[in-house]
């Protein structure tokens, strides 16, 4: 367990990508605690499955971002991972939701991550992996929000990178393509109505068409990933974007 005695946070992490993060992380013997939103009763379970702790702030909300970093203590690793979307023309896009997006996406990146860093520094030694989409390296149409936020966190976490690339802490993005979550699924029935297709059209002729393999990405792959970039042999791997999308941003 190569990340025992380890503090890590995991956001957006009671289901979906995030939790099979916290899982990895967990498994390694990191310290975790969990965020997001959900039954209290399922969230009180995974916290006995994984021995970790839970944060309910809303992201979108500074002064709980700083009141959950406060609690979480100083941490070795920073997993961005809470992100939400919306697909919509843009002439019709909800001016409320476009703020929304960018709010959870990109700036509560840089909230959690200006309040970490000071802690990492100091120890000589950091994790930072935000996740991306493969939509942070190309885009698609009907997503103006989430393509400009997943640009944004590229973009962050390169300068980042370079601003503490000789203090022992990196920064990676991780860009998976279309992984069944409950993000993508919720996402089917806008973009059925938005391009007027069936949801098996959008299934295979929208989602599944961008990656060579025909297969979504499973979210333990992810985990695997983030877990591989803690490693102390990763410490010289920093601004990276790693894509995991079955070969989409190949081509």
């Amino acid at each position: 367990m190569f990340l025992k005695g380890k503090r890590a946070l995991v956001t957006g992490s009671t289901s979906g990508i995030g939790l099979a993060i916290a899982r990895e992380l967990s498994a390694e013997g990191a310290e975790v605690t969990l965020n997001g939103f959900g039954d209290a009763d399922e969230i009180a379970k995974l916290c006995d499955e994984l021995g970790a702790t839970h944060s309910g702030a809303n992201l979108l909300k500074s002064d709980e971002i700083e009141t959950m970093m406060a609690e979480a203590g100083p941490l070795d690793i920073l997993v961005n991972n809470a992100g939400m979307q919306h697909v919509s023309p843009v002439e019709d896009f909800p001016v409320d939701r476009f703020e929304m997006i960018i709010a959870l996406n990109l700036t509560a990146v840089f909230h959690t991550t200006r309040l970490a860093v000071p802690g990492m520094k100091e120890n000589g030694w950091g994790r930072i992996i935000n996740t991306a989409s493969a939509h942070s390296k190309t885009a698609s149409p009907f997503k103006s929000a989430y393509n400009a936020s997943k640009h944004g966190v590229d973009g962050f976490t390169k300068t980042i990178a370079l601003e503490l690339a000789q203090t022992g802490v990196t920064a990676n993005c991780i860009s998976p393509g279309y992984v069944w979550t409950p993000l993508i699924e919720g996402q089917i029935p806008d973009t059925m109505k938005a391009r007027g297709l069936t949801e098996e059209e959008v299934i295979n002729d929208v989602l599944l068409a961008k990656q060579p393999t025909k297969k979504f990405v499973q979210v333990d792959e992810v985990g695997a990933l983030a877990a591989f970039l803690c490693r102390e042999e990763m410490g010289n791997v920093t601004g990276a974007n790693w894509s995991i999308d079955g070969g989409w941003t190949a081509e």
